[in-house]
């Protein structure tokens, strides 16, 4: 592999089917190396006997399409591809095509350096000498000084719409005419270059067009195309393009988690007839208005969960025409849509605004993703196309006729970037909702039909529970609640613990004691001064705590303390250590660094291949593939490409992974990978086996990455040093969604309905250091009486209490424990499973990063007097109230390092 490719692959962290694109396009320049004069036959016909999908280039110029989903990331691509060129080929001259304003204006954005999508960026090459960027506004001014810096790698961004309009009647673009700096048009100095390569984005908005056709008279040297729609509609269909050379459809990006997943959404019973259009279409909005409220909920819990930014979905609505749009936008300011509650927070994008309107509407559609933007709800006709890049879009609803083929296409585009990169793993924060009741089986039907591209989800809603207000629930822990150390309630957000009895009742005396409670918080960095909360009553912490307490107070509160019936500041000072010292657990921040260089890789092991009996293709069916260039790039593997050994094909395969290394675990690919070549010949010809390999390549390679999951093995050059970074921790708050007139359950007594135990909110503890928990099952519940009874304190961890993470497949996700509990002689970190699944791999790397850390924990708490703490795992089954904590934990639990 071309080392070009593995470095800028490495340096812009490409996803695999971006890897893939820079790939080929090294192995389209080994072929066929990009020069000027290249004799076209001939390079097609090189192109074709590796990629049989390509069948002609369209042009009179070496051109190929890669045709990757929405949300994948064509525009990094394209800084990958130039990266390469430049790197590897020595181009320095490259012009790309934006189909419309708002993807030209975009394109510059992404290509100026110091902005948040640059594309160059980790691109050592340019990180001191960025491409110039020269522009369909500016190449006039700076013409002069192009031929002064030759060798510069040059970007040329140009809007194509821009140039029809300008070729219309047959005249000659702009870019054509004579410039008195250079003494030629600036046309004519880019189609002397003898490197240029042009890149088309979208290029499905524009391929026949008569500024294309211009463009095409700059003969480059080679044309990339990129889009996600590789075809041009007619009036008899779309016509697929014929130089398509990668195709990464939406369901490949769906099933590898690099956008949102659709799902298409309908009420309970719910039934058409008897309903005219004006009442579905209502009743949809309402709906999908009342969705929109419930994912914000979902999004805000999540958001405060994680620590991640907060994100601010928005819903659109697809109207039929400008008058209609109208209609929908009065509809939603009216006071009888939810109370008038969407007032000002929609806006109708469509071509019936002008001036001072539509500069308003166009600058709160740029910041909709913003948090301050009021924009909840966006109306549009047929205005939202590609460029217009968002990804806090969440509903969608479709109010314009439509075959269910075209309304899942062109509904969803604009809606599956996801906000934070990757799923998240929650699933109202990684889904695209598009509320279709009267469509809903038509849509179904269409995804479900062999060949669909999409796969949606089915959601169908409850009339009861969409009536009812969703609303995120903040739960601080009972220490910040006694203290007043409360989060702002809003109209989405409740704040748990409100009720609890303050510590202090004066209300001065409060501010001092929640003075106290940040100078203590401030010490939990200090592990040399307080490695663990009980050091809080050691007498040389309480003077350190004394002086900072009275370094922060005000003038006003210090005057205070002396007066009659005054405050009291050293009284309160040792109350609000006793509260933190009964209401807190130790929890260590244990940070392991490595020492050394960090080496890893896989054992060597035996793979499982017994459900392993690929047939070869057959020839017709091979034909057909070839024929139509769908399947040839996902089944055919590496684009075709011979392999001297059949081994090559796996290992190529395998390499592809994150989590594998090439130098380090050359030996073991090679082994597995005779494995596999030895099952296919112990039945197949070597011919067979070739096209099974070529054909079922990603399969066979998914099948072995996951068989060498638990064979991974790492480890430092002198073992790991451990620092504790904090001695004691306090507890994070805990969110919830949930709705505003939940109640509140006893947890000892069991819901009738347990088949949804996450929706409920319980309370009532009497030992649990928060006013309310949820549950995911009532053998959780049942724990918690346990628990509630046995143990001197316990809680639920909200995630990033602990900040443990586990290795599981390629990834390394946080472990969130279900339970902590401190008893006389022990803290616990507990886990409640499913019996069936107590042994399952995922179950098992999680206990063992859980075990580290609790040993760790242990050694730490040694030093300073603490307690040990110990993990269990216990089955959900063995979980009754009659039980003792003990003997729950004696018979499940580990063996604690002290």
């Amino acid at each position: 592999m071309n080392r070009h490719v593995n470095a800028i692959a490495g340096r812009l962290s490409l996803r695999a089917p971006q890897r893939r694109s820079l790939e080929i396009l090294d192995r389209i320049t080994e072929l066929v190396p990009p020069r000027k004069g290249t004799d076209v036959a001939a390079a097609l016909a090189a192109v074709r006997s590796e990629f049989p999908s390509v069948t002609d280039f369209e042009r009179e110029f070496l051109s190929v399409c890669f045709a990757l989903a929405t949300g994948v990331g064509k525009t990094r691509l394209m800084g990958a591809f130039i990266s390469y060129l430049h790197a590897a080929h020595g181009i320095r001259n490259f012009f790309v095509l934006a189909p419309n304003l708002t993807i030209y204006n975009k394109l510059i954005t992404d290509f100026t350096p110091n902005t948040s999508k640059y594309v160059f960026k980790g691109i050592a090459e340019f990180a001191a000498d960025a491409p110039d960027i020269i522009t369909g506004d500016n190449y006039e001014a700076i013409a002069g000084s192009l031929l002064d810096q030759p060798d510069r790698c040059k970007v040329n961004i140009f809007n194509i719409s821009k140039i029809n309009s300008e070729v219309r009647g047959g005249k000659s673009p702009r870019i054509k005419r004579l410039s008195e700096y250079i003494g030629q048009s600036y046309f004519a100095y880019l189609a002397g270059l003898d490197d240029l390569v042009l890149i088309m984005d979208e290029s499905h908005r524009y391929r026949a067009s008569a500024g294309v056709k211009a463009i095409n008279e700059l003969r480059p040297v080679m044309g990339l195309e990129l889009t996600a729609t590789p075809q041009v509609e007619t009036p008899q269909g779309p016509v697929r393009f014929h130089n398509v050379i990668f195709d990464y459809p939406l369901g490949s990006a769906m099933a590898d988690g690099f956008v949102k997943e659709p799902a298409v959404v309908t009420r309970k019973d719910f039934n058409a007839s008897g309903m005219s259009a004006e009442a579905i279409e209502q009743l949809k909005l309402e709906d999908g208005v009342r969705l929109h409220e419930s994912i914000k909920v979902e999004l805000d819990t999540y958001a405060r969960e994680s620590g991640q930014a907060t994100v601010k979905p928005f819903v659109l609505v697809i109207a039929r025409e400008t008058t209609h749009a109208s209609k929908l936008m009065a509809l939603i300011q009216s006071e009888a849509f939810f109370d008038g509650r969407y007032k000002t927070k929609v806006i109708q994008v469509d071509s019936s605004k002008s001036g001072a309107e539509e500069d308003e509407m166009v600058q709160r559609l740029l910041k909709v993703e913003r948090p301050d933007e009021a924009t909840e709800i966006v109306i549009h006709v047929n205005m939202l196309k590609e460029g217009w890049d968002v990804t806090n879009l969440y509903t969608i609803v479709p109010l314009r006729p439509a075959h269910a083929r075209t309304l899942i296409e062109q509904s969803i585009g604009r809606g599956l970037r996801l906000p934070y990169g990757k799923r998240t793993g929650v699933e109202a924060v990684d889904t695209l909702n598009i509320v279709a009741h009267d469509k809903f089986q038509e849509i179904v039907d269409e995804a479900r039909r062999p060949g669909s591209p999409i796969q949606m989800k089915a959601l169908v809603l409850d009339p009861g529970a969409l009536a009812r207000r969703p609303v995120t629930v903040v739960s601080p822990s009972i220490l910040e609640s006694k203290l007043g150390v409360l989060p702002q309630a809003t109209p989405d957000v409740t704040v748990a613990g409100g009720d609890t009895e303050r510590a202090f009742d004066n209300p001065r005396e409060q501010e001092v004691a929640q003075v106290v409670h940040s100078v203590i918080r401030s010490l939990e960095d200090r592990p040399d001064l307080v490695p663990s909360v009980s050091y809080l009553q050691h007498r040389d912490v309480q003077a350190v705590i004394a002086r900072e307490t009275r370094e922060r107070l005000t003038p006003s509160q210090l005057e205070l303390e002396g007066i009659k019936d005054g405050i009291d500041i050293p009284g309160i000072m040792a109350s609000t250590i006793s509260f933190v010292v009964n209401g807190t657990i130790d929890i260590p921040r244990i940070l392991l660094l490595p020492k050394g260089e960090v080496r890893s890789g896989f054992k060597a092991f035996q793979l499982d291949l017994t459900a392993f009996n690929y047939a070869p293709p057959g020839d017709d069916l091979w034909l057909q593939y070839l024929r139509d260039g769908h399947a040839v790039v996902i089944g055919l593997g590496p684009g075709g490409i011979e392999e001297q050994r059949l081994e090559n094909f796996v290992v190529m395969g395998l390499i592809d992974f994150d989590d594998v290394s090439y130098d380090v675990n050359a030996d073991v690919l090679f082994d597995l990978a005779g494995q596999v070549v030895r099952r296919l010949l112990s039945y197949l010809s070597e011919d067979d086996a070739k096209k099974v390999l070529r054909f079922h390549l990603r399969a066979i390679a998914n099948l072995v990455h996951v068989q060498m999951q638990p064979h991974y093995w790492e480890e430092a050059a002198s073992g790991y040093e451990v620092t504790v970074t904090q001695g004691f921790m306090a507890l994070k708050e805990s969110a919830y969604s949930s709705f505003v007139d939940e109640p509140v359950l006893n947890f000892r007594l069991s819901p009738t309905d347990k088949s949804n135990m996450a929706r409920y909110v319980f309370g009532n503890f009497e030992r649990c250091l928060y006013t309310i928990q949820k549950f995911q099952s009532d053998s959780e519940r049942r724990f918690a009486v346990i628990l509630d009874r046995e143990s001197s304190r316990w809680f639920k961890p909200a995630k990033g209490q602990f900040k443990i993470l586990y290795r599981y497949r390629s990834d390394q996700p946080e472990y969130q424990p279900d339970f902590v509990a401190e008893t006389d002689d022990e803290i616990l970190m507990l886990e409640v499973k499913m019996k069936s699944e107590m042994d399952s791999p995922e179950v098992l790397a999680k206990k063992q990063a859980a075990v580290t850390w609790c040993g760790y924990a242990s050694d730490h708490a040694k030093t300073c007097g603490g307690k040990p703490w110990r993990y269990a795992v216990i089955a959900h089954d063995v979980i009754t109230e009659n039980m003792s904590l003990a003997s729950l934990v004696g018979s499940s639990g580990e063996t604690p390092h002290f």
